[in-house]
């Protein structure tokens, strides 16, 4: 059999096996992604397999650069990567995806034993950018409009006319403030005469 027949073949039994399993990701004919662990567990990873052409005779290409996984430690990420190394070695010249796949959620203890989990990282920034960014960030806030819910913009739309403007005195309240406005200003004027 050819490489391209024999990657065919291992293509067709890795969709049946892994047919509805969220934890299996077929990115395309040659490439895939498999989740080692529930999501929500800190010690999961998600394995990025790409096959080169003369896959199986050729190793795999494996990696973990992924963002699911920039909370793993480098340590962690090349200690992974040399077991997962000892493996394709172990099955080169066969169908091994399914193996490494098992393998690693067998041994996913052994891979995260020594697992710190990478918080952020951490950039060092003067007291004088922290309050540009302070203020840079509270401008932003103010700036925000208020968003209007889809029926609060059907309503306005109905008030306003063709020019898309509300007609003068819409709003009561505006009405009020200017009624009252116009009565403090002429018992103003009225005592300024007297």
């Amino acid at each position: 059999m050819t490489a391209n027949e024999d990657q065919e073949m291992e293509l067709e039994a890795l969709r049946s096996i892994y047919e509805g399993d969220d934890c299996f990701k077929e990115l395309s004919s040659v490439s895939f992604q498999f989740r080692i662990g529930d999501v929500d567990d800190t010690k999961s990873f998600l394995l990025e397999v790409c096959w080169p052409e003369n896959y199986p005779e050729t190793a795999p290409h494996i990696s973990l650069d992924t963002f699911f996984n920039n909370r793993i430690s480098l340590e962690t990420k090349q200690y992974i990567l040399s077991k997962m190394s000892e493996q394709v070695e172990a099955n080169l010249g066969t169908a091994m995806m399914y193996t490494l796949f098992e393998w690693a959620k067998e041994n996913q203890e052994t891979l995260m034993e020594n697992h710190q989990p990478v918080t952020t990282a951490v950039t060092l920034m003067s007291n004088s950018d922290v309050m540009n960014n302070s203020t840079s960030v509270s401008k932003k806030k103010k700036e925000k409009k208020e968003q209007l819910t889809k029926s609060q913009k059907r309503k306005l739309i109905g008030k306003t006319d063709n020019k898309g403007e509300l007609p003068r005195g819409w709003n009561w309240v505006d009405v009020i403030k200017v009624s009252s406005n116009r009565m403090i200003f002429y018992k103003c004027h009225l005592m300024l005469k007297i």
